[in-house]
């Protein structure tokens, strides 16, 4: 046996070992911390990984009579088998979106039970790990589009058993960044502008104008997502998400009138694009 030979078996051997520790401090996580890998597939990849990185560090390493290198094959294909299988499996039971933005610095994370249709929204942690944040409020269909308005803001529109449609909104970033807090809808008091659209943020609420069409959003019908995303709804629907470009300047702490832009997006199943407006007045 060459020296390569060997380096390359004892390289494959101690990685094999190496993912195999991995994987039981993952599961030690999941258990603790309630950490998760953001798709869940990866766990049996790994597996996968370990089993085919052991058996080939012994075929290199060890000469093995006939007899035990064909049950050794044998062995590793039905392990590598066993673990496709649950990967399918997994398939069939778990839906999971796993999209990064543009910027490739961010990651919407969202679980689908298809049995139950409860789904659960991850915050992504150390790359490739996520844990559960916030269980979606209406019980899913199963059709979902994600969108990424800015890079750090994701809207997932999605429809609910009863055929509302919903929209939940990934934040992972801040405009005020001195502010613990802050509140989009008078942070962008005055009136915005852009194609075929009109924003008018008022004390007493937000009115939207598009494509001629005017509707007026009480306090009560605006949730906030994170610092930077709002979503209006009305009876129950969602109908706008409004998020703070990054671009946005809101001059809080001065007598200046808010700069950048805004994004205007519709909550729809069907193909819409969102709008860029800027500050009027």
């Amino acid at each position: 046996m060459t020296s390569t030979k060997k380096i390359t078996g004892r390289v494959l051997f101690i990685l094999s070992i190496a993912l195999f520790i991995f994987q039981m401090g993952y599961l030690f996580l999941h258990a603790v911390y309630e950490l998760e890998y953001i798709d869940n597939r990866l766990f049996y990849v790994f597996n996968i990984l370990i089993v085919v990185g052991m058996a080939a560090s012994f075929f290199i390493l060890f000469t093995l009579p006939k007899k035990w290198k064909i049950t050794s094959f044998v062995v590793t294909g039905i392990l590598i088998l066993l673990q496709g299988g649950l990967i399918l499996n997994h398939r069939q039971q778990t839906k999971q979106i796993v999209c990064f933005s543009p910027n490739m610095e961010n990651q919407f994370v969202l679980k689908e039970d298809r049995k139950t249709g409860e789904a659960v929204y991850y915050r992504p942690y150390l790359g490739i790990f996520g844990r559960p944040k916030e269980v979606l409020p209406y019980q899913t269909k199963g059709e979902f589009k994600l969108k990424w308005l800015e890079n750090d803001i994701a809207a997932l529109t999605y429809q609910a058993a009863d055929n509302t449609v919903h929209q939940y909104i990934g934040t992972y970033g801040a405009r005020d960044r001195g502010l613990s807090y802050s509140y989009v809808g008078p942070t962008i008091q005055g009136q915005w502008e852009g194609e075929d659209a009109r924003i008018d943020s008022t004390p007493k609420g937000i009115s939207i104008d598009y494509k001629g069409e005017s509707e007026q959003y009480t306090w009560d019908n605006v949730v906030q997502f994170g610092t930077i995303a709002i979503v209006l709804v009305h009876d129950g629907e969602a109908e706008w998400t409004i998020g703070l470009n990054e671009n946005f300047q809101s001059h809080s702490n001065d007598p200046k009138p808010p700069s950048g832009e805004v994004t205007l997006y519709p909550a729809s199943m069907g193909k819409v694009e969102p709008v860029s407006l800027t500050f009027v007045e």
